[in-house]
C-alpha cells in the first residue's frame, strides 16, 4: 500500500507552482486484494475519491466547444457529453494507471526490472543525454527538482520557462525520455503484438501524448545502416552474455526485446486550456468565445513522468507473463 501511494504522490495535483493548483490527495483506498501488504490472488481493487472538484468551473463551456479539446469528437460521437471537467478525457483518470502501474513495478522488481522516466525537455529547451548506468542516483536527482529532470542546470531553465509561460496565460509542450533495465531477451511477438508496439500504444493512450519514438527514433532514418546497426559481442564466446556494441534498436528487435537497455521518448502536446480568449463555435455550430477558466497545468510533462513509468510497467509485465505462460507450456 506503501508503494502505490508513493507513486500516487508523485502524480497528484498542486505539488509546485508550475502545475495545477487544484488539491487532491489521491489518497488510495485499496478495497480488496491486498492483505498485510501482500497481494492475495484476488482482482485489486483500488478507489481514490476526488477531494477538491469544482463543476462551476466549467459551467460557462456547456454549450461551446474549447479548441483542441474532445469536446466537439465526444459531442458527435456519443451526442453527450459531460462538460464537467472533460470526462473520460480528464487527465484525472490516469490515477487510476499510476495505481496499477505501481502493481505492475512490485511484480518487476521480482525479476531484477528497473524503469526510470525523466522530462528531457520542455519548448525548445533540451536536456543533454544522462548516463542510466546508476538508475538510483538519476532518481535522486529527478525527485531534487519541481521539473522531474535528472540534469539539475536544465531542470531550473525548464522551471524559469513554465512559469514564465504560465504568467503570460499560456501553456507548452515537452518531452519525456524513459529507459527499462535488464528486460530479459524474448519478450513481445513478431507481428501484431510487437513489444515497441504495445509501448507505443500504451503512450499515446496517455492524455496530451502526440508522438513515440524508440531506440535511434527518426534521427535513425537520417544515418545509413553501416552506422545504424548495432553489432552483437558475445562475453567469452558465452551465448548467454551477447551484448550490442551501439544500441539504436532501443532495445527491440523484431518486436522482441534482445537484453539491452529499452529506451524511448515520448511527446506531449501543450495543455489545450489556456487563459486567453479563442474563437471558436456552439453546440448550434453559431460563433463563440471561449474564456480559459479553472485550473490547469502550464506544462503536463514534470507529473506525466510517473504515468510514462505506470504505462511501461504494465506493458512489460504483461508481456513478462505472456512469455512465462509460454515456457510452463512447452514443459
Amino acid at each position: 500500500e506503501e508503494f502505490i501511494q508513493s507513486e500516487l504522490d508523485k502524480r497528484k495535483p498542486g505539488q509546485s507552482k508550475i502545475t495545477t493548483q487544484r488539491k487532491e490527495s489521491d489518497t488510495a483506498q485499496i478495497l480488496s486484494g491486498v492483505f498485510e501488504g501482500k497481494s492475495t490472488g484476488t482482482p485489486i481493487a483500488i478507489v481514490i475519491p476526488n477531494e477538491d472538484q469544482r463543476s462551476k468551473d466549467y459551467t460557462h463551456i456547456k454549450d461551446i466547444f474549447r479548441p483542441s479539446h474532445a469536446d466537439f469528437t465526444y459531442q458527435m460521437k456519443y451526442g453527450i457529453r459531460d462538460y464537467r471537467g472533460g470526462g473520460r478525457s480528464s487527465a484525472r483518470e490516469t490515477a487510476a494507471r499510476v495505481a496499477a502501474g505501481a502493481v505492475a513495478k512490485s511484480f518487476l522488481t521480482q525479476f531484477g526490472i528497473e524503469i526510470f522516466a525523466h522530462v528531457s525537455g520542455v519548448g525548445t529547451i533540451e536536456a543533454p543525454n544522462v548516463d542510466t548506468k546508476d538508475l538510483k542516483a538519476l532518481l535522486e536527482l529527478r525527485e531534487a527538482n519541481i521539473a522531474r529532470c535528472a540534469d539539475p542546470a536544465t531542470a531550473n531553465e525548464m522551471v524559469e520557462f513554465i512559469d514564465s509561460v504560465r504568467k503570460a496565460g499560456d501553456t507548452v509542450g515537452g518531452r519525456i525520455s524513459a529507459v527499462i533495465r535488464h528486460v530479459p531477451v524474448g519478450l513481445g511477438e513478431p507481428v501484431f503484438d510487437k513489444l515497441h508496439a504495445d509501448l507505443a500504444k500504451a503512450m499515446m493512450s496517455i492524455n496530451a501524448v502526440h508522438g513515440f519514438e524508440y531506440g535511434s527514433g527518426f534521427a535513425g532514418s537520417e544515418l545509413r545502416g553501416s552506422e545504424h546497426n548495432d553489432i552483437f559481442v558475445a562475453d567469452d564466446h558465452d551465448l548467454n552474455r551477447v551484448h550490442t556494441h551501439t544500441n539504436f534498436s532501443g532495445g527491440i528487435q523484431g518486436g522482441i526485446s534482445n537484453g539491452m537497455d529499452i529506451t524511448f521518448k515520448v511527446a506531449f502536446k501543450p495543455v489545450a486550456t489556456i487563459m486567453r480568449d479563442q474563437e471558436t463555435v456552439d453546440i448550434h455550430g453559431n460563433p463563440a468565445i471561449a474564456s480559459g477558466k479553472g485550473r490547469h497545468d502550464p506544462c503536463v510533462v514534470s507529473r506525466a513522468v510517473i504515468i510514462v513509468e505506470a504505462m511501461a510497467a504494465l506493458v512489460i509485465a504483461d508481456h513478462l507473463l505472456k512469455n512465462q505462460s509460454y515456457k510452463h507450456a512447452a514443459r
